[in-house]
């Protein structure tokens, strides 16, 4: 056998068997013709120019003379578009093609074949028109759109409906992050699923030339020819083709229809483009290529399928026969990537691409500017994305100009050691860099002040076992976390909520030789260290008895996560202070909210995570504020600090979920799925979650988890049909909520009618499963007479808490009276609100404010910051203890004395106003 060649590094590309001209004589048939040769042949046997004309003429007329010919007006049919539509048809392995006025006017075209009632599922990663056209429809037409990551073609599963799924929108690759669409094996599924669905397919990023959709399964694809069809940016026009009959006369329909058909003018000049289409592409995708491994080099995060480490990469090959001309990298910062956009001269900032002259541009600013950064930041679009869309111009001389701009940003810097230009680190390596220069500074002496926040199970309680999808949520009820420099060689605890307990150990004595240290990157074993856990139990914590079980519990995981991320270094001594919103032990996930606290501050304290400096002030008179410090948490660090969560929640739990943890550290929401059930298992986060607000009651009667359970697995081995169709019943009633839940254009009062008749529906089935509890029924009662609320127990049930949906519009006075009438009843009401931020972390840069509005003094050049009034002494105060707990709490640090008098209603408040708190 004769080894493969690859056809694009003999410069051949595959041949495509396409329609072509017919065969000269049925003795000598011709091959199929090569693209490139396609492109340049303008042949339509059915339309011989008279003249015999090398170029179609352009019928400039408005109207055709005669009755019943083939033409008679221009909105309805023009020779030379229809000679354009036949080239098209041919270069697209289609049967139709049809042109009009622009890319937006295909797709509004095509989206004209919905009506109220359908739902169509589209990508998360759109053009900004797209959006913008989808969000219209939405609203003035009554069609459902979903919104779902198409990487990954089972997240389409949970929104395909037989009879209502009427269409699916794709990218791939999407605009501007360049994620893959299986999009064989997505057409193939939805069609299993939903046999009348229209699959869609913008493939304007493409073209005909590197992929034909219609030949993976797709029934529409459109193009904005203004693109790569014309290549020239002389023009606007859209492009669709399909193979389907029935599809072409209701689109053939709406163009002749609304008249948006392409004018005459317009046809001559894209059929002039398409002739150089395959020339430009392969020329634009091979300087493309040459950009993105430049980057890609330097160390940015760039956005290209052409490059080997593309999560999508296996895909696209398949699909497609190259990887395209457009890219996009992420700097890290939005300013640096402004200087960069505007440091370019040879490199046109502009909006669209598809040019023959290269482009660049900053989507969230421009082409995608139209999606609101809620909805961006909810989708993943970087604010500091760059754009790049390679012309033909020679790669030298786009590489010189791209790397000159890098330079005058301060992106990139020589590197002498190395005699190349190397990326100037990033916020996180600059700040490692400084804070290891300041160990023994102000840094070493930091209060690192952090919350996580509690959660609830929304829908899919005790199902969740049995394999039905559950709906977890955080919850605006906050664990917080303080350490607090000690500079006597001890290491103490202080647990305000579990009797206030207080203990404290010499470092140096606890049991060292017993403990394998993990090394900074390095992962966990899967289980724990038992010699460590065993050695704890029988020295450090053997004082404490079993009668103080919850406080023995999280000193372990404290003294456990202190040893394994000890880096036989200085071992840091420092008192960790925990207290808490959250009902204890009401099944809030008050334990992995505790414990993400303890993980971050130890991984702060070991310095094994970082906080980014905010960026160098821009002018005397002006400091950056972090964007109020949200989503100033990298997923990096977001990913370490879950993943020792997790490690706590096993020392605490034994066989942890992973789901209370992750809430914790993500905030927002997630679905999940336990393994084992033939369905796609694990977590998933639910994207343009919207903040919603509960009354979160707590009934302060104990609950039994594991008999309840069991109670419900009796149940259905004693009535299997029953409980089976209870199972169905919430699965259906999980999938209706994640879908709302995920969709951000559903306008909240259609959302918050639709989760409390989910609520209503839920809470219906768990108590035919026997897991409600008489007091939760009281506090339902009360909340639906008179106020007509939806209440459903969340958690085990059995007791615990309940949550009732709080509307928009409810007024003040009610929700006070309900609230004061629960208080009667002897329950405790929290009104809080649900899918807010996850994993806080109080920033030690910008200053720490203090009662008194005395500041805390940050490190020089940090920020500028107001001198406390007094002097704040270095060294703390010596600790007084009087039985096992700490007196004299106006002794402690700055932060720690408010901390530890502060009442549970004036602690977030306080917290809030300490300064600028960073979040994931």
């Amino acid at each position: 056998m004769a080894p493969s060649v690859d056809p694009h590094a003999t410069g051949k590309l595959p041949v495509h068997d396409l329609p072509t001209p017919e065969p000269e004589s049925p003795l000598r048939p011709r091959k199929p013709y090569r693209f490139s040769t396609l492109c340049a042949t303008v042949e339509n046997p059915d339309m011989k120019d008279q003249y015999g004309s090398s170029s179609v003429p352009i019928y400039q007329t408005a109207t055709f003379k005669g009755v019943g010919a083939e033409y008679d007006y221009t909105r309805s049919g023009n020779p030379t578009r229809t000679h354009l539509q036949h080239h098209i048809a041919k270069i697209s392995s289609a049967a139709h093609a049809f042109t009009v006025s622009s890319g937006m006017a295909a797709l509004d075209v095509i989206l004209r074949l919905l009506k109220p009632g359908d739902e169509i599922i589209a990508g998360d990663d759109l053009y900004g028109g797209t959006n913008r056209l989808l969000t219209y429809i939405k609203t003035h037409v009554g069609v459902t759109v979903h919104h779902v990551d198409t990487t990954d073609p089972t997240s389409l599963y949970p929104f395909i409906h037989p009879t209502r799924t009427a269409m699916v929108l794709l990218e791939s690759p999407t605009n501007p992050l360049l994620k893959i669409a299986d999009l064989a094996k997505i057409s193939s599924d939805v069609k299993e699923r939903a046999s009348d669905a229209i699959i869609v397919v913008d493939n304007t990023m493409m073209s005909p030339y590197l992929q034909r959709p219609l030949e993976h399964g797709a029934d529409i694809v459109y193009d904005s020819a203004t693109k790569y069809l014309s290549g020239h940016h002389d023009l606007m026009a859209g492009v669709m083709t399909c193979n389907r009959d029935d599809l072409a006369k209701k689109l053939a329909f709406t163009i002749n229809s609304v008249g948006n058909a392409l004018t005459p003018i317009d046809s001559f000049l894209l059929l002039r483009g398409i002739k150089t289409l395959a020339l430009r592409m392969d020329r634009q995708q091979a300087n493309a290529q040459q950009v993105a491994e430049y980057l890609y080099s330097l160390g940015f995060r760039v956005h290209y399928p052409g490059l080997a480490d593309h999560p999508g990469r296996d895909v696209h090959q398949r699909i497609a026969d190259g990887n395209g001309a457009v890219l996009s990298f992420e700097t890290g910062n939005k300013e640096l990537s402004e200087k960069i956009v505007g440091g370019t001269n040879l490199w046109g900032i502009s909006v669209s691409f598809g040019c023959v002259n290269s482009l660049i541009s900053m989507p969230c600013v421009m082409s995608h500017a139209s999606i609101d950064p809620a909805t961006r930041a909810a989708r993943g679009l970087p604010e500091d994305l760059i754009r790049l869309c390679v012309g033909i111009e020679d790669p030298h001389d786009l590489l010189d100009d791209l790397e000159r701009a890098l330079i005058s940003a301060g992106a990139i810097a020589f590197d002498a050691s190395q005699n190349k230009y190397v990326r100037v680190p990033d916020d996180d390596a600059l700040s490692l860099a400084v804070q290891k220069l300041q160990l023994d500074g102000v840094l070493q002496d930091t209060e690192w002040f952090v919350s996580a926040p509690g959660k609830i199970i929304l829908f899919g309680e005790h199902a969740v076992v049995h394999g039905v999808t559950a709906i977890a949520a955080s919850v605006d009820l906050r664990c917080y976390g303080l350490s607090t420099p000690r500079h006597d060689r001890k290491l103490s605890i202080h647990l305000l909520d579990i009797n206030n307990f207080y203990h404290e150990w010499d470092i140096e004595s606890l049991p060292w030789n017993a403990v394998t240290p993990v090394p900074p990157g390095g992962e966990h074993p899967e289980e724990l260290d038992q010699r460590l856990i065993e050695a704890l139990n029988e020295s450090p914590l053997k004082g404490i008895g079993e009668d103080q079980k919850a406080a023995r519990g999280a000193s372990l995981v404290f003294l456990y996560l202190y040893m394994i991320l000890n880096r036989n270094e200085v071992r840091p001594a420092f008192n960790f202070t925990a207290r808490s919103t959250l009902p204890v032990g009401a099944g809030l996930g008050s334990s992995a909210s505790y414990s993400v606290c303890a993980v971050t501050t130890s991984l702060l304290v070991h310095r094994r995570i970082i906080l980014p400096l905010p960026p160098a002030p821009s002018s005397s008179d002006h400091i950056h504020v972090l964007h109020q410090g949200r989503r100033a948490i990298s997923p990096t660090t977001a990913e370490e600090v879950n993943k020792w969560a997790f490690v706590a929640e096993k020392i605490l739990h034994g066989n942890p979920s992973g789901v209370d943890n992750s809430v914790a550290v993500y905030g927002g929401a997630l679905a999940y799925t336990r393994p084992g059930f033939g369905k796609k298992s694990g977590m998933e986060g639910i994207q343009g979650f919207k903040s919603l607000k509960f009354l979160l009651t707590n009934s302060k009667v104990p609950r039994d988890t594991k008999k309840l359970v069991a109670g419900v697995g009796e149940k259905k081995a004693n009535e299997p049909e029953l409980v089976n169709g209870i199972l169905d019943s919430i699965q259906s009633i999980s999938d209706e909520a994640r879908r709302a839940l995920a969709d951000p254009e559903l306008p909240r009062d259609s959302l918050l009618s639709a989760l409390s008749t989910l609520m209503d529906e839920n809470h219906k089935h768990l108590v035919t499963l026997g897991v409600s509890h008489p007091s939760l029924e009281t506090i339902k009662a009360k909340t639906k007479e008179p106020h007509n609320l939806s209440t459903k127990l969340t958690g085990a049930g059995g007791g615990g808490c309940s949550v009732t949906l709080i509307p928009d519009d409810f007024k003040d006075e009610e929700l006070q009276d309900l609230i004061d009438d629960l208080i009667r009843e002897g329950f405790q009401p929290y009104l809080t609100s649900v899918g807010g931020s996850g994993l806080g972390i109080l920033s030690p840069y910008l200053g720490h404010r203090t009662r008194g509005s005395r500041l805390r003094h940050a490190p020089e050049g940090f920020g500028q910051v107001t001198p406390p009034d007094t002097p704040i002494p270095r060294e703390p105060s010596p600790i007084q203890i009087v039985d096992g707990s700490e007196t004299a709490a106006n002794n402690l640090d700055p932060l720690r004395a408010p901390f530890v008098s502060s009442t549970v209603a004036e602690l977030p408040e306080w917290a809030a106003e300490l300064g600028r708190w960073a979040y994931v």
